[in-house]
């Protein structure tokens, strides 16, 4: 989807200068205990947990549960709160050079339905891993942060 209404007049007031935003990540979970990551297009290197940016007046797991469907195409249910994360590690500068610390919710969720597709506006690239695989995978720094604090990669 991009950047929302809401934050691109933000943009317009500070530049590129750091944020703070809340966002979700979802670590979606297949019938075969397989973790969904994702490649973010553009710049953005290393494989990825999918989520985004919570809107305005939206709750988090409403924005999960937006967030796999639009990029994905997967429908997902059973949402599981696992932790709220933030600092250093969550922080991301875009090609533009926007600036965001981002604050997320991070829940595991079940695939109910749909079909596995990149939406190749923000994500290029699907890939089901096994739990086991995650320590040889090319991880951003901010997927391998979120894995190791939520107990799915060794620290």
């Amino acid at each position: 989807m991009g950047m929302s209404a809401h934050l691109a007049r933000l943009r317009a007031l500070v530049g590129h200068e750091l944020i703070q935003l809340p966002s979700v990540s979802v670590i979606v979970v297949d019938d075969e205990e397989r973790l969904l990551l994702v490649r973010h297009t553009g710049d953005l290197a290393g494989w990825a947990v999918p989520g985004g940016a919570v809107d305005l007046g939206e709750t988090p797991a409403r924005a999960a549960v937006r967030e796999i469907s639009e990029e994905t195409g997967l429908r997902v249910g059973g949402l599981r709160l696992l932790d709220v994360l933030g600092g250093a590690d969550y922080e991301v500068i875009y090609p533009n050079g926007d600036r965001v610390a981002y604050v997320t919710a991070v829940y595991e969720a079940r695939v109910v339905g749909g079909t596995a597709e990149p939406d190749l506006a923000e994500v290029s690239e699907l890939g089901w891993f096994a739990r086991a695989e995650l320590a040889v995978v090319d991880l951003n720094r901010f997927a391998g942060a979120l894995l190791r604090a939520t107990g799915h990669l060794a620290r």
